[in-house]
């Protein structure tokens, strides 16, 4: 059984991986961590990350950037593997988490999806046949009216897909607004729509002369994420140090 660490265990992922680990026998959440210890749980929680002396096989991280140093520091000291489903890290944070995986297992992803993530293999190839092909590259998403960053974490690794598969030769443009001139050849187009309580909405258009090719990814529930959460600490327990995605979640799998 895998023992984990629910780091935001009492917000609304928090509490969805609770459910989610409660009817899984092979997961077992032994300690969580948050700020606001207002819920009964029937685990343990601490409101400081250091003070948590709770043996465990696996953290997982669902609260927000802030918390990266502290995690980063008790999970090196620990030789604890950490699962990091946190969007809107600055490049510094990143060069951190990077720093870190030499010294401890590390799962960073920014959507936890297996679908979304089996969307992104296949992005790259459909991208190798079109874009030679003269097709155009659009990235649309759609959020709750709640959601801080924009365009989101998965927008971006979407469109990072494409332009790995491509040699990295695109740039991308997020507002065409001010400029008033025509597409190149070398564009990745990001729009981000927010409102309602829209779960999540990612669509890449491919647009040729006279046809449409449209890949879609809609979640219905949060819960998508929380699985592919579990997933991850189950596959991360006991890696050694590294830096580690769902791609490799999804391919240990197949």
């Amino acid at each position: 059984m895998v023992r984990l660490l629910m780091y935001g265990c009492n917000g609304y992922m928090g509490q969805v991986i609770s459910s989610l680990v409660a009817e899984d026998p092979d997961v077992k959440i032994v300690a969580g961590i948050d700020l606001a210890d207002n819920r009964d749980n029937g685990y343990p929680v601490f409101t400081d990350i250091q003070n948590c002396d709770v043996e465990a096989d696996a953290l997982v991280d669902f609260s927000t950037a802030k918390a990266l140093d502290g995690i980063l520091t008790y999970c090196t000291e620990k030789k604890l593997p950490a699962v990091l489903c946190t969007t809107g890290y600055s490049e510094t944070q990143l060069d951190k988490i990077q720093e870190a995986s030499k010294k401890v297992a590390i799962l960073k992803s920014a959507n936890m999806s297996l679908g979304v993530n089996t969307l992104l293999k296949l992005l790259q190839d459909a991208a190798k046949v079109l874009a030679p092909a003269g097709f155009d590259m659009e990235v649309v998403e759609k959020h709750h009216r709640r959601k801080l960053d924009a365009p989101s974490g998965t927008a971006l690794a979407l469109a990072d897909s494409l332009n790995d598969a491509l040699g990295n030769g695109y740039h991308y443009v997020y507002d065409r607004s001010q400029v008033r001139q025509k597409r190149d050849d070398k564009e990745i187009g990001i729009s981000a729509l927010r409102g309602g309580t829209i779960v999540g909405e990612h669509e890449v258009i491919f647009a040729g002369t006279d046809e449409v090719i449209t890949l879609k990814h809609t979640a219905y529930s949060r819960a998508i994420f929380g699985k592919g959460a579990v997933q991850a600490c189950k596959f991360l327990a006991g890696k050694e140090p590294g830096f580690y995605t769902m791609s490799d979640v999804i391919n240990s799998e197949n």
